[in-house]
């Protein structure tokens, strides 16, 4: 029977020490980060075709955050495994790539057996590894020393200090890229368009708002009697009163209603007019979703109608719509 696992009594102790360790790796970067840095960056802010990031192992794994990263913050870029690419998906490089090689020995013989190929295509290299003198190092165009004092592994075997370091070493040739080509939230949203920031950034007024015959509206001879019965069959608990060229002249909401209530006018004779919210609150359709729910939180209201250029009605909204869209 197999001996149960249990916490030892000096994992916490352990686990401070490991957390240390890889900080203290990282914080070492700070010192080392040099013109080869600059080069490396230069190289790829010039590159006209692909970064593609290779490496064996652990080290893979993180050339596949590192071009994750850089694909997502303006910077095209893939994985190549280095044994398949040896194997024809070195058909991928070009001469106009940019190849990061990961290998923190820099002794890989995956990655050295295709560096050739690389070169003679035209591709630039760009080494990451622990040792300057290195095979991988040597054969580079510029070199970035990833090495670190000591693994947090206890037998110094495990990749741990020296895989957090490459991978903040990609993150910071990643933000510095971002820095240098001016790309800002609206260019992430771009590439993330399934994420809350996407949605908030890339969503307009005239993607969710309601238009054409579900715009609840009314004209300025209704009655307060029509204005309820247009907001009950919209259900957007509001109506627009409009002139005769649709131009926006006031909003009546269910709020209204029940203020109108408590002054017991008669609704079949009351023109809507007399009592509706004249140069309400209104939104462009061209104008970004969260716009709208900035709009409605800074005044504390529900619904907006929404306008063209000459105040004409062109649509509607309500929190309700914004919420569904994931706005908010």
């Amino acid at each position: 029977m197999n001996k149960p696992f249990s916490a030892a009594p000096h994992a916490l102790d352990l686990a401070r020490q490991v957390l240390g360790i890889e900080a203290d790796a990282v914080r070492a970067l700070t010192q080392r980060i040099d013109d080869n840095f600059l080069h490396a960056l230069n190289l790829i802010l010039a590159c006209k075709g692909r970064v593609i990031v290779s490496g064996m192992g652990k080290s893979g794994h993180i050339a596949r955050k590192i071009a994750a990263t850089m694909s997502s913050t303006g910077t095209p870029a893939y994985f190549v495994h280095p044994g398949e690419a040896s194997h024809g998906d070195l058909g991928m490089v070009t001469a106009q790539d940019v190849v990061i090689a990961l290998s923190y020995s820099g002794e890989s013989e995956e990655l050295l057996t295709i560096v050739p190929a690389i070169k003679r295509q035209g591709a630039h290299l760009i080494s990451l590894t622990g040792n300057p003198r290195s095979s991988l190092a040597l054969a580079a165009d510029v070199h970035l020393d990833g090495s670190v004092a000591q693994e947090a592994c206890p037998m110094g075997l495990a990749p741990t200090a020296s895989t957090t370091a490459a991978l903040a070493l990609g993150d910071a040739l990643a933000v510095a890229l971002l820095d240098a080509k001016g790309f800002g939230e609206e260019d992430f949203a771009r590439s993330h368009p399934g994420g809350s920031l996407g949605r908030r950034l890339l969503t307009r007024v005239r993607d969710i708002m309601h238009s054409n015959a579900s715009i609840p509206s009314v004209r300025e001879g209704a009655t307060l009697a029509d204005a309820v019965l247009e907001i009950s069959r919209k259900g957007l608990g509001m109506t627009a009163i409009v002139d005769d060229h649709k131009r926006l002249l006031g909003i009546y909401t269910d709020g209204d209603l029940r203020r109108t209530l408590e002054k017991k006018l008669d609704f079949s004779t009351t023109l809507v007019s007399t009592v509706m919210s004249k140069n309400p609150r209104n939104i462009g359709p061209d104008e970004l979703a969260v716009d709208a729910v900035q709009l409605m939180e800074k005044y504390n209201i529900s619904q907006l109608p929404v306008v063209d250029a000459d105040k004409k009605l062109v649509g509607a909204l309500n929190m309700h719509d914004l919420l569904k869209a994931k706005v908010i």
